[in-house]
């Protein structure tokens, strides 16, 4: 069995859903919460890990999060 893995999560709202999109891997999925936006994501990632030939190969880094000061903007 391979070892658990903490990945990052950037959660949004678009109308009725909550988007979700993985930061190491690019998966994102949807739900109409934020806790079953993450549920469902963990699930599209795992099954997309199953699907390649070497997982691995295909997580980044773990991203830097921050914010920035956009001057002036509305």
């Amino acid at each position: 069995m391979p070892e658990s893995r903490i990945l990052t999560a950037a959660v949004h709202r678009e109308e009725d859903w909550y988007v979700a999109q993985c930061l190491e891997v690019d998966v994102a999925s949807q739900g109409r919460s934020i806790d079953e936006a993450l549920a469902n994501l963990a699930e599209a990632v795992e099954l997309y890990l199953d699907e390649v030939d070497d997982p691995g190969q295909y997580f980044s880094s773990t991203p830097l999060v921050t914010s920035f000061v956009l001057p002036g903007a509305a």
